[in-house]
């Protein structure tokens, strides 16, 4: 049995504000995989990233993520695929006027979920996933930088998610913890089959924590996997 693509990048060309990011890039990624997502600081890493959520539009090419075709998808469509991608960010991006159990209760319940039960259990779950059950009443500013980005992960998993896609989630963090949070993704990698997608500059972590890597450079994406295939 074939395996499910994920991610089907085809001839895509990506334009930002300043003009093409990236041109001719062709991707498949499939469920399950861990792949790092490397290159210089505006080699377009980001911006492919948000193409994938839909927050950032495409020129040219195909893209279909999770189902979804991003040429023809619908606005309204939209907050369906995000519920199938976890989101994880360098600066965590939690609300800072509530703790921990409400950061994850709003993403739950903007998704639809309604019964108060469904949501504590679910929550509760997925905090002892990633180990910061102890901090669900605590104000987010009140955590360590570690904490912090453990409840972006656990954020980024609530809602159960086909994809997550990580934007340099050790970019804030000293190297002890950065190697607890590429333990924690890769243990739920494996443990859940949830695909990943990170984008980092730390090779320190991808010799620690091996995977598939795609590069991004020379305006478009290189996968060398691919061409030694």
């Amino acid at each position: 049995m074939e395996a499910e693509q994920i991610i089907s990048l085809n001839d895509l060309k990506i334009r930002y504000q300043e003009g093409v990011v990236l041109s001719d890039v062709n991707f498949t990624m499939y469920r399950g995989e861990f792949v790092y997502l490397i290159g210089k600081s505006g080699a377009g890493k980001t911006s492919l990233l948000r193409t994938l959520y839909a927050d950032s539009k495409f020129y040219a090419g195909s893209a279909v993520v999770c189902g979804y075709n991003l040429a023809t998808i619908k606005r309204s469509q939209i907050p369906m695929l995000r519920r199938k991608i976890g989101i994880v960010f360098q600066n965590f991006r939690l609300l800072t006027d509530r703790n921990v159990y409400d950061n994850l209760a709003f993403v739950l319940r903007a998704t639809g979920w309604k019964k108060r039960k469904e949501i504590d259990e679910r929550i509760m779950q997925t905090l002892e996933s990633v180990g910061v059950a102890d901090k669900a009443y605590f104000q987010t500013y009140k955590l360590s930088e570690g904490e912090r980005q453990r409840v972006g992960i656990a954020r980024a998993l609530v809602n159960t998610p086909d994809l997550i896609v990580a934007d340099e989630p050790t970019g804030n963090l000293d190297p002890i913890t950065s190697s607890e949070i590429m333990q924690l993704l890769t243990e739920i990698n494996r443990e859940s089959g949830v695909s990943m997608l990170i984008s980092t500059h730390d090779f320190m972590m991808i010799d620690k924590f091996p995977a598939r890597v795609v590069v991004c450079e020379k305006g478009t994406l290189v996968d060398p996997q691919a061409e030694e295939a």
